[in-house]
């Protein structure tokens, strides 16, 4: 496999980060202690490297009939500056990516009225299969699909201080554009980086459960901003987090991660997602049939497996794969599961077959050869307060 360096690695390995291989991509696994990573960003903030996740810009007078068409959501019903959770499907309604689309302002030198844009952040290793097939689906619409991933860093601050502390990098005139934004909106913010100013795109997204932001930022100028946002934080406000953090954190969250949970084999319906996928949208869209038919008959609700929360009774976690049991029968499979730093008990997803998916339900979890005792309980296991 490739192995592709963020612009950050430098600065991973000057801050002692083991390594590991990510959808192609050499990612910090840990600096210290995943678990400390963990905590620091449950209760100060954590900064993480995202910049293996791709970037692609769509643009033209027919952008969101486009996204409309590629995806599964109504992303034409999305205001100037907010941002969707959407999913790219193929035919078969099998999920090739699950994303977030940015709408931002039209282009100042778009010459004409009624040219959007938009942008589209799929996921690191599929970035590439993602830029494609929206390239391929363009055809017939008058729009440009642009994918930028390998010229641009990502940068994701999480964790209640967050918004404390990227306050220190913005002219005190412009706080309100950070202390104003919305859950999954997006604005551009004049950053002080190295004693210039920089318009930067901020978004106030996340996957870890906690307030937080991501930042897009030009490869050349990433090493920048991330000293910045280190040397602005004071002892103990800010901790550099890998993935192993990001994954315990993202699990507590109960969102759902390519790969594990969710797959070209799997539909949205039994993921959970199906509010996310636009059945009433005017037009055709890529998968529509397929994934009407799938809802008609029940998938993830009356039939076939559905995704579930099981919380643990006993101290041992269940991995990936693992079956799961319900009075010695194979009734469904892990895809996630391990300690929860959080919440100090076992925690796991798993699609289980939807008969034994009320809440409440007792199960076991087969831990190579020992049924270990789980119960069903609603996702998302850890729900910060507000």
């Amino acid at each position: 496999m490739t192995e592709n360096y963020t612009a950050l690695y430098e600065e991973h390995k000057k801050l002692g980060a083991s390594f590991t291989d990510f959808g192609g991509w050499q990612m910090p696994l840990k600096y210290s202690s995943e678990l400390a990573e963990h905590h620091a960003v449950r209760n100060a903030a954590g900064i993480f490297d995202l910049s293996h996740m791709g970037e692609v810009w769509v643009t033209g007078p027919d952008a969101a009939a486009f996204l409309d068409y590629a995806l599964v959501g109504r992303i034409s019903a999305m205001a100037v500056g907010k941002a969707k959770y959407s999913l790219l499907c193929n035919e078969d309604g099998g999920i090739i990516d699950d994303l977030i689309t940015y709408r931002r302002p039209a282009p100042a030198d778009a010459g004409s009225e009624g040219t959007d844009r938009f942008l589209v952040v799929p996921n690191a290793g599929n970035a590439t299969v993602v830029a494609a097939e929206l390239a391929q689906r363009a055809a017939g619409f008058d729009v440009e699909v642009d994918d930028v991933s390998a010229g641009t860093s990502l940068i994701a601050v999480q964790g209640p201080k967050a918004q404390e502390l990227l306050l220190r990098l913005v002219p005190a005139a412009q706080h309100s554009l950070i202390t104003e934004l919305k859950y999954y909106a997006a604005v551009e913010v004049p950053f002080l980086v190295g004693g210039a100013g920089q318009e930067l795109l901020l978004a106030r997204t996340g996957y870890t459960g906690e307030d937080g932001f991501e930042i897009f930022v030009d490869n050349d100028d990433a090493a920048a901003l991330w000293q910045a946002i280190v040397a602005i934080a004071d002892e103990g406000e800010l901790t550099p987090a890998g993935l192993a953090s990001r994954d315990s954190l993202r699990l507590e969250a109960g969102m759902p991660l390519y790969g594990n949970e969710l797959s070209l084999e799997g539909d949205p319906f039994a993921a959970g997602l199906g509010p996310v996928v636009a059945l009433s949208k005017e037009g055709d869209f890529v998968g529509k049939a397929a994934l009407a038919a799938k809802k008609e008959t029940g998938a993830g609700t009356s039939s076939g497996r559905k995704l579930v929360g099981l919380k643990g009774l006993g101290r041992r976690a269940g991995r990936g794969h693992y079956p799961v049991l319900k009075d010695g029968a194979v009734v469904g499979e892990v895809t996630s599961g391990q300690p929860s730093p959080t919440l100090g008990y076992p925690v796991a997803m798993a699609y289980v077959d939807v008969e034994h998916t009320e809440l409440g339900t007792a199960l076991d979890i087969d831990l190579r050869g020992k049924a270990e005792p789980f119960e069903v309980v609603a996702l998302p296991f850890y729900k910060r307060q507000k």
